[in-house]
């Protein structure tokens, strides 16, 4: 997967945590002086991690010192008692120092990771992307230079593959005037800039990195090609509850009993909407004990960010009381971004197209946020800043946040996709030339996994999108996108 949460947030983002870590240092020297707020660095649920040392450093400072104002993080603390989970998630994974994706001595991917992705798994996963991105660019806009645009590239490996395939035809060798890798962990960035650069030597194409997708300059003369693999996956999630008064958002806070056994519910149908328990739903799995040195809490009343989130789409007014719901601002956010830079603002004629692959299907999740920790799910509150965090994307949202910019196509299985754009041709022709029975074994199995119904075929969802004044009505391969993939519900 490749995520890195707060790789498309804004320079807001970065000076909060600049301030979080200058808050820190103020903190704890204090603390240090009054011998008071110092967290220990084990409790009765065992060591700390740097994380959550911050986290509990905080709420002791902001509990102990009149007036002591640290961050926005200690503020919203401090006036609330807890934290969201969406600033949680952007914690645990983005923070400059202790963030999973930040800290340089985290394996993030492969085997001595913590999760593979679909492009680490086989190159024919890529070299597809990258056939489906040049015959947009060739059946609409052959005449114009174009340009490469990642989102959360990990190690560079997709992107690396993609290139490969380009340098394979003279047109777009010729055309492809520059990438550009949206990316903020610069422990990431040194992978990418290794992995890239026989590929972008002598500055052609120019290889350019940015922090948020923002920073991507729009171009009315270029046509621009996105993609973003398992990406939203990993930008930070508010959870919402909906009451009889509104909608409450499920907040994190510190027990103060460390012996603490709540409950989490689980889900009827695998991270769809968490529904209230009644009577018609006695079938449903009974909730799961968890041990942890955080809880979740509703927020007694409504607040403004869930009044808001709440009524973010017109499909959320149909849920029930008691019904819980996952919404990422930031995918919205990025969603829009995307569409304005292929887009344009409908007449500075700026095109382009985009694919977004990740988890998900086209209706709201309750019940799917979940760490991963050496290729294993855990408890979303385990070694908080060591573990990946993801949750399943709501596609149907995406769509809608599109606005009038740009067309979504979709959305497909991945394994569809993959088989409608040729795989097993792909794989057919490698396996050929290769030259070992082993490495045959390794091109089948590889690509069988990135096809599997049962695996990443059926978990992995593509959106297409296309810029808004395109002609074509009947894109391929999403002309008749409607497998289980883009089965539209809440």
């Amino acid at each position: 997967m490749i995520r890195s949460a707060g790789k498309i947030c804004s320079s807001a983002c970065s000076w909060y945590w600049s301030r979080q870590l200058q808050c820190g240092v103020r903190s704890r020297g204090f603390v240090s002086q009054a011998q008071q707020s110092t967290p220990k660095a084990f409790d009765a649920f065992g060591p700390l991690t740097e994380i959550e040392k911050i986290m509990i450093d905080s709420v002791k400072v902001c509990s102990t010192v009149s007036g002591l104002v640290c961050s926005s993080l200690m503020y919203l603390i401090k006036a609330t008692g807890s934290l969201s989970f969406a600033t949680y998630m952007q914690l645990c994974l983005s923070h400059p120092v202790h963030g999973y994706y930040m800290n340089p001595d985290h394996e993030v991917f492969g085997a001595r990771g913590d999760f593979t992705t679909s492009p680490e798994i086989s190159q024919v996963f890529g070299e597809l992307v990258a056939v489906w991105l040049l015959e947009r660019w060739m059946t609409t806009a052959p005449s114009k230079p174009f340009r490469l645009v990642e989102l959360g590239p990990g190690r560079g490996t997709l992107m690396d593959d993609m290139l490969r395939v380009f340098r394979q035809f003279p047109a777009a060798r010729a055309n492809l005037e520059s990438v550009h890798l949206v990316e903020t962990s610069p422990a990431m960035r040194t992978l990418q800039e290794s992995k890239l650069r026989d590929a972008t030597q002598g500055g052609k194409p120019k290889a350019m990195w940015h922090n948020a997708v923002d920073e991507v300059p729009q171009s009315a003369d270029t046509y621009t090609m996105l993609v973003a693999h398992e990406l939203f996956d990993a930008l930070p999630v508010h959870i919402i509850e909906r009451t009889s008064q509104g909608w409450h958002e499920v907040l994190i806070t510190l027990s103060k009993d460390q012996s603490i056994r709540y409950t989490m519910p689980v889900s009827r149908s695998s991270g769809a909407v968490l529904l209230p328990t009644t009577s018609s739903t006695n079938s449903r799995a009974k909730p799961q004990a968890i041990s942890s040195r955080w809880t979740p809490v509703l927020s007694p009343t409504p607040t403004a960010s869930s009044t808001l989130l709440g009524n973010v789409s017109a499909r959320f007014a149909q849920l029930p009381v008691g019904s819980r719901i996952e919404i990422s601002t930031a995918g919205v956010k990025t969603a829009r971004a995307i569409a304005n830079l292929i887009g344009g603002n409908g007449e500075d004629g700026a095109s382009g197209c985009a694919l977004i692959v990740d988890y998900g299907a086209e209706h709201a999740f309750g019940n799917s946020l979940r760490a991963f920790k050496d290729h294993k799910i855990v408890d979303i509150f385990h070694l908080p800043g060591e573990c990946d965090i993801t949750a399943n994307v709501d596609f149907a949202l995406l769509k809608e946040s599109l606005g009038d910019h740009a067309t979504p196509l979709g959305t497909l299985h991945q394994g569809t996709f993959l088989k409608r754009l040729g795989v097993q041709l792909r794989a057919a022709s490698l396996m050929r030339t290769a030259p070992s029975a082993e490495r045959k074994k390794a091109i089948e199995d590889g690509v069988n996994r990135l096809i599997d119904p049962l695996g990443m075929g059926g978990q992995y969802s593509v959106l297409g999108i296309v810029s808004r004044k395109s002609k074509d009505k009947d894109v391929w391969p999403f002309m008749d996108a409607n497998d289980g993939g883009s089965s539209m519900q809440l």
